[in-house]
């Protein structure tokens, strides 16, 4: 297997579409135009990361729904601003077989007309409250402009969490335990840095009050949107009557949220961030195989080396618990070969076993993040295991946590923004309003930088600015700036 032939700081987009065609994750060649058949060395990883969330947003007292894919276009036509964003990019089945249906019905883009409909028929009392349920599946959008496997597609592989509450105090309270979610699972389990903003009131959710959403900074220099969690009020409780009897017996419109992780972008954004010029960096838990042994030697010393590797395979798996482990013993690939096809598939940890340290009652391990090789002896292979594992994602963690926060850009005028942009960096700037009243300001921006206002963060804010980078008035807000897939 040839490994990637293009560096990544160099063409990140060849690089990408290398990483994709070479380690097996995604074929782009299937016949609909963004939808992309996801390999077996991908979906390994996806059904992992799905595992996690899940289990994260059922301690966190979210329980499982299974829903219809199709939506009867009456259930969009109730909340008008939810319309007007997603209508463009719905697909519509009209027949059923030869028969045209007498109501057209929209594959999925999004849960929230699907779901308000039935939650006023399942919320009876304040006692069905708070009201937290979330759905695994996938969801159809048309886009309009270049797709690229995993970022863009359309078809997303995702999770929607709807929440219904008695009061808005409650409403906001589950906007923050969606951001606290987003953090553990980005960038403690999948090791991806990002910043959480609040998005401009002219980029937020189709029918919601607030939207708050990660960005992760690519090496291309372009922003990724990840999970987004918005507050929608009352917006779709009182067209689709999601109402409860509270506790003085009076009827009552109930408080909306909804959080939606795209696994398969997330995955994206993973492989892109972690990935370097042999290829794929996976953190330890979500690796296909985590631990690769490969036997060297000579054809006197082949028969006892295979012996060996069999048996520390078989001690290992005895030793650790959950292992993937992979024993490499193909007779008809080199050793070296054999590195460079775990080293572009991301294979956390690599074991090397030769005569000499048979001799010498050792191992030889190799870290696949930083490429160093370590003599292990083999009576301590089992504290040197754990100790590893327990440390390689917060190895990844800290390595581009230094990276994404050094690619953040103070500036103060256009040019210093342009600059910024230009060097592949995020903007930090001065801002008249994310309100609506700052939307001319944006657009100016867009039109000469060919970037967007991402928003303000919603964690600790270092920077002020007295100016609006535009407009010269008052700045009000600290926003950022960045291109975006």
């Amino acid at each position: 297997m040839k490994g990637i032939s293009v560096k990544k700081s160099e063409d990140f987009s060849r690089w990408y579409t290398e990483l994709l065609q070479k380690a097996e994750l995604a074929d782009i060649r299937y016949n609909i135009k963004g939808f992309v058949p996801y390999r077996a060395w991908a979906s390994i990883s996806i059904k992992r990361m799905y595992d996690k969330y899940e289990k994260c947003l059922e301690k966190k007292g979210h329980m499982p729904l299974i829903m219809p894919t199709l939506i009867p276009e009456r259930n969009f036509l109730l909340e008008a601003d939810h319309v007007e964003g997603f209508s463009p990019q719905v697909f519509w089945v009209t027949h059923g077989g030869d028969k045209k249906l007498e109501e057209r019905l929209a594959l999925r883009p999004t849960s929230e007309t699907a779901l308000y409909q039935m939650y006023s028929l399942w919320i009876r009392s304040y006692n069905d409250l708070p009201f937290k349920r979330y759905v695994p599946g996938q969801v159809f959008r048309y886009e309009g402009g270049d797709t690229r496997a995993f970022f863009r597609a359309r078809e997303f592989h995702w999770i929607e969490s709807h929440d219904v509450f008695a009061t808005e105090e409650e409403a906001r309270r589950q906007v923050v335990e969606d951001m606290e979610t987003t953090q553990e699972m980005l960038e403690d389990e999948f090791a991806i840095p990002m910043i959480f903003f609040q998005r401009p009131e002219w980029d937020k959710f189709a029918g919601a009050v607030h939207t708050y959403a990660a960005d992760a900074l690519m090496d291309s220099g372009r922003v990724l949107q990840l999970p987004s969690t918005h507050l929608l009020g009352q917006n779709f409780s009182k067209p689709f009557n999601v109402t409860f009897m509270d506790e003085n017996n009076e009827e009552k419109y109930g408080w909306i949220t909804c959080y939606g992780p795209a696994i398969s972008r997330i995955y994206g954004a993973m492989i892109a961030l972690l990935g370097d010029d042999q290829g794929l960096v996976l953190p330890w838990d979500l690796a296909p195989i985590q631990i690769v042994i490969i036997p060297i030697y000579r054809a006197d010393t082949k028969e006892l080396v295979l012996k060996k590797v069999k048996e520390l395979s078989e001690l290992i798996e005895i030793l650790i618990d959950d292992v993937y482990i992979k024993l490499d013993d193909r007779d008809y690939v080199s050793p070296g070969e054999k590195f460079n096809e775990w080293e572009l598939k991301g294979v956390p940890l690599r074991i090397e076993l030769g005569p000499k340290d048979i001799e010498n009652d050792q191992i030889v391990a190799v870290n696949r993040i930083t490429g160093e090789k370590m003599r292990v002896k083999q009576a301590e292979l089992n504290d040197f295991i754990e100790n590893y594992s327990s440390k390689f994602t917060k190895q990844l963690k800290e390595k581009y946590s230094i990276q994404f926060e050094s690619q953040v850009e103070v500036t103060k005028t256009i040019d210093e923004v342009k600059k910024a942009i230009g060097e592949n960096k995020i903007a930090c700037t001065g801002f008249c309003s994310i309100d609506l009243d700052g939307e001319n300001c944006a657009e100016i921006i867009e039109k000469e930088v060919k970037a967007f206002v991402r928003g303000k963060r919603v964690d600790k804010e270092s920077h002020k600015f007295e100016k609006c980078v535009v407009c010269d008035k008052p700045a009000h807000e600290t926003v950022y700036i960045a291109r975006s897939y």
